[in-house]
């Protein structure tokens, strides 16, 4: 058994290639498999070229591999652009009565797709679903687990049944046509059951975890799918889901229902982050806990609306106007995506202050097989926030009482006796509009003392130290697969390195990061984007110059094979 399959299916939008990627992940994941799946696509609806990969392990894995042992080629631009990716024994799947002027090379498999489609199933465009039987059917897995999944996706009808002839089709004629071209077996390896979802999913149930009850967003990728999948629960769990005209409307409505004690969040991309700056800095200055999630996209502008890049942490750092604290998180895995989502709505009441959770294209839309997650260790934070008997002892209540940890007792309007005010100018302590010099630099001062507090919340980064490094590779967010196998992959090869990554950005954890970066030899930042802002973070906030970087920024994310190519670069 192979420890390891890459499958690639590439084809033209409109060609299900989503479909098809989706359906094998989870046929594998089902049969107790490791998964991690990622697709590539273009901003159009019909056309273009677009790719899902699909990574399947008897053990853990997190980041991509660029050779590829099966291509399933829906269309022979897609042979074009990725026969040379194959592996040692790789084969291409691909309709032998539509593609032309091929070699016939060993690692070419002809299948009549439409032919059989038609056939088989009544209808040419379920092609797909034919080169879908003939994958599992070349590594000769189990055609019913396939069966069951393809029901779940299209229903027990007639749509459903015609797909399970279709890759029954495929299936058997790759079992009579092998020729001795499988290289791969794969049987099932139990029933363990564990999840297969993507990082937008891990945000969005770790904010129905958290207490979340108000989301307002608008659509904007790589951030939609939280909003759509919370929205298609909302019904069930309770939850307000509201899609206003803008994404300024969006922050104003979650600080407005903050503000009156719900949880709330909102998702968006940089440009849409961009409008929400100024609310942003009201949340920062009526102390309204917020969570915003920054799906990262590459600018500036529109740029490439469905690629990956990390080119807005320093943006997200010091966003808005005036000084005010905030907490970003940026999660390494779909485990971080829950459990940071948690904590950012835990941060946010604490402190009173917006928390952003920084994502990115890749890690919201690649799938990952992840245990169960334990809600019992969920725990609801919610800080100096009283109830209405303690707001009814009061004898006069101060929204903004100045306080040694910065931190005033909450109240919520329309809870108790007291009058709850704020306001968007600088208040005194009661809330009111002041212009007072004293009274300005006392509540300024008052605020920023929350970075105390928070500084002790965060976590500590993911070190990984090995005997005799001489290198720390460093990185941030979803880069942390590719970097901890191009490590493993150095270590297997005799080399060895350290790593040193960051999931909790701000405030920035500069001691622990220090005491790993001081006297650990050539240290290499890996980040996706042109200019080095985490290098530049770090040396900002230690005085650290790092001793080299690989720097990604053409919409693509890491692999490990590319990080180690550009270390051969940095070290030779």
């Amino acid at each position: 058994m192979a420890s390891n399959l890459n499958v690639m299916i590439g084809g033209e939008a409109g060609q299900g290639v989503q479909s098809v990627g989706a359906i094998l992940a989870k046929a594998f994941a089902r049969g107790g498999y490791h998964i991690f799946a990622d697709q590539d696509y273009e901003s159009r609806v019909r056309g273009g070229h677009n790719f899902f990969r699909v990574r399947i392990s008897d053990s853990e894995v997190g980041a991509v591999c660029e050779a590829v042992d099966i291509l399933l080629a829906l269309n022979q631009e897609s042979i074009e652009l990725h026969r040379g990716k194959l592996a040692r024994g790789g084969v291409v799947v691909f309709d032998m009565e539509k593609a032309k002027g091929l070699d016939g090379g060993d690692d070419l498999f002809g299948v009549p797709l439409e032919r059989l489609a038609k056939e088989k199933a009544g209808d040419r465009l379920m092609a797909n679903t034919v080169a879908l039987g003939v994958a599992v059917g070349l590594v000769a897995y189990d055609s019913d687990i396939v069966a069951d999944v393809l029901r779940e996706h299209f229903g027990t009808a007639e749509a459903g049944e015609s797909n399970v002839r279709a890759a029954a089709a495929g299936y058997q004629y790759a079992v009579s046509n092998l020729e001795g071209r499988a290289k791969h077996s794969l049987r099932p390896l139990g029933d363990r059951k564990r999840m297969l979802i993507n990082g937008n999913e891990a945000v969005a149930l770790g904010a129905v975890a958290a207490g979340c009850t108000f989301m307002a967003a608008y659509p904007m990728t790589p951030a939609t799918s939280i909003m759509e999948y919370l929205a298609g629960k909302s019904a069930e769990l309770g939850l307000v889901v509201v899609q206003p005209e803008d994404e300024i409307s969006a922050i104003n409505m979650i600080i407005g229902a903050a503000f009156a004690g719900a949880r709330a969040m909102t998702a968006t991309s940089g440009g849409g982050f961009c409008l929400m700056v100024e609310g942003l800095s009201l949340a920062g200055m009526t102390e309204t806990p917020i969570v915003v999630v920054l799906g990262q996209r590459p600018g500036p502008a529109i740029v490439l609306p469905t690629r990956m890049e990390q080119g807005e942490l320093e943006f997200a750092l010091h966003a808005g106007h005036g000084e005010f604290p905030r907490a970003v998180l940026a999660p390494a895995t779909i485990e971080d995506a829950f459990w940071l989502t948690v904590k950012a709505f835990n941060l946010a009441e604490k402190y009173q202050v917006p928390v952003i959770i920084m994502t990115d294209q890749h890690s919201a839309s690649s799938y990952t097989t992840v245990e169960r997650f334990d809600l019992g260790q969920v725990k609801i934070e919610r800080g100096l926030l009283l109830s209405e008997e303690e707001i009814d002892r009061l004898g006069e209540y101060k929204r903004h009482q100045i306080t040694e940890s910065g931190v005033s007792p909450r109240a919520l309007p329309l809870e108790g006796k007291q009058l709850v005010v704020t306001d968007s100018d600088e208040h005194d302590e009661e809330g009111h509009i002041t212009e007072d010099a004293e009274t300005r630099k006392r509540m300024m001062l008052k605020r920023l003392r929350k970075f105390n507090g928070l500084k002790a919340e965060l976590g500590q980064p993911r070190v990984h130290q090995m005997p005799h490094a001489e290198i720390t590779l460093v990185g941030w967010g979803s880069t942390y697969g590719a970097i901890k196998e191009a490590a493993a992959l150095l270590q297997k090869d005799g080399a060895a390195a350290n790593i040193l990554h960051l999931n909790e950005l701000w405030p920035f954890p500069a001691e622990a990061v220090s005491s790993i970066l001081d006297g650990a030899g050539k240290s290499i930042v890996i980040e996706n984007n042109a200019t080095g802002q985490l290098a530049r973070l770090i040396r900002a906030e230690t005085g650290i110059k790092v001793s080299g970087s690989i720097r990604r920024f053409d919409g693509r994310p890491f692999s490990p094979e590319y990080i180690l190519r550009e270390m051969r670069k940095e070290v030779s």
